[in-house]
């Protein structure tokens, strides 16, 4: 919504200067920073209400109880399809239709961030495996850098 809104105000390069400030969860920002928000907001419409309905997914991953996730997430999809952003509808979408795996860390309380972190270093891996011709030659550099080998070298004296 921010890169939208910049490109129709007159002020490009305000928002796009601020663009990390929208980032920053409600509950680490200084007064400083909510005042900035605030004026921003005020200033950038959809981008504030953008803002505010991030901010409450926060709020949505808060909640204690399934049951209370579930409350959550119906009145945060309800509010977010009514807030006539296009890009926050289609969020909405994809959170009603994914609400079941979403609830799911609520039972639980298991991410896939394992995973993303082992994928991660297998990503690098194949980035520094750009030399070997050959599968094996893949494979071993997944080996190396994700499988926490122990390889000292012997003392020989």
């Amino acid at each position: 919504m921010r890169k939208d809104e910049q490109k129709e105000s007159g002020r490009k390069k305000e928002l796009f200067l601020c663009r990390k400030l929208f980032m920053v969860p409600q509950g680490r920002m200084t007064d400083k920073q909510r005042t900035m928000v605030a004026e921003l907001s005020k200033q950038y419409k959809k981008t504030g209400r953008a803002f505010r309905i991030v901010q409450s997914l926060d709020d949505f991953y808060a909640s204690t109880s399934m049951v209370e996730a579930q409350e959550r997430l119906d009145k945060l999809c309800s509010w977010i399809r009514r807030c006539r952003l296009k890009p926050m509808k289609d969020a909405a979408l994809t959170l009603r239709n994914h609400s079941k795996e979403i609830l799911n860390y609520f039972h639980t309380r298991l991410t896939n961030a394992i995973c993303e972190g082992i994928n991660a270093m297998i990503q690098a891996a194949k980035r520094k495996a750009r030399g070997f011709h050959t599968f094996e030659g893949y494979a071993a550099m997944i080996y190396l850098v994700a499988g926490k080998l122990k390889l000292d070298t012997p003392v020989l004296f």
